[in-house]
């Protein structure tokens, strides 16, 4: 093997291992974000990605009922949704679980969107392909993707956990940035909430 060669099949093992982002393995700023399809819904409708194309901005978020921390951004999330997602704005919100333990089950679900008022889908994927899809691993873990579905941010929705000690909403910088057609300064952060629980294959 020439050196040429050589150092051309280095490259391309060390490219076929790089990571996608700096804390997400599956996605990066700028990649397409994964197409969801008949997922269905605490309001017993399928919901897909493509029912949102009069929209300009997506934002999704992966959550569930069981994991505190989801639990503790849940009125952020509910007060996100209502200064910038109304029906007749340019914003969506979708909140998805994937975890499949009783608690987070469709049944459960559909109790927290009712009791909780949720202005938003939230949907179940029991299979969890969508969250892998994404490279989401933690609730609450958001993305946010702009006119042409691409993903401008991903990450944690603003600095600190405490309600009172959040002092920078990365969320709303990514929403503001998408809708004026730009990047925001910080594209990528590290989700901070409970792992979700992935199934364990079943060994033939």
């Amino acid at each position: 093997m020439t050196r040429t060669a050589f150092a051309l099949a280095v490259l391309l093992t060390a490219t076929s291992f790089a990571p996608a982002g700096k804390f997400n393995k599956t996605l990066s700023v700028g990649d397409a974000a994964p197409a969801w399809e008949g997922l269905e819904g605490t309001d017993g409708k399928k919901h897909a990605l493509s029912d949102l194309k009069e929209k300009d901005v997506v934002v999704v978020v992966f959550t569930c009922n069981s994991c505190p921390v989801a639990v503790g951004y849940e009125a952020r999330l509910l007060d996100f949704a209502a200064k910038h997602a109304a029906p007749e704005s340019k914003v969506a919100v979708v909140a998805i679980n994937v975890n499949t333990i009783k608690d987070d089950a469709l049944p459960a679900m559909k109790e927290r969107a009712v009791k909780k008022k949720y202005p938003f889908p939230y949907l179940y994927d029991p299979s969890q392909q969508i969250a892998k899809q994404f490279g989401a691993d933690y609730t609450p873990e958001f993305f946010v993707l702009d006119k042409d579905r691409k993903v401008v941010y991903l990450g944690a929705m603003d600095d600190k956990s405490p309600p009172a000690e959040a002092s920078t909403s990365y969320l709303e910088a990514a929403v503001k940035a998408a809708l004026e057609g730009k990047k925001p300064d910080t594209g990528e952060t590290l989700a901070r909430g409970c792992r979700i629980r992935w199934e364990r294959k079943k060994e033939d």
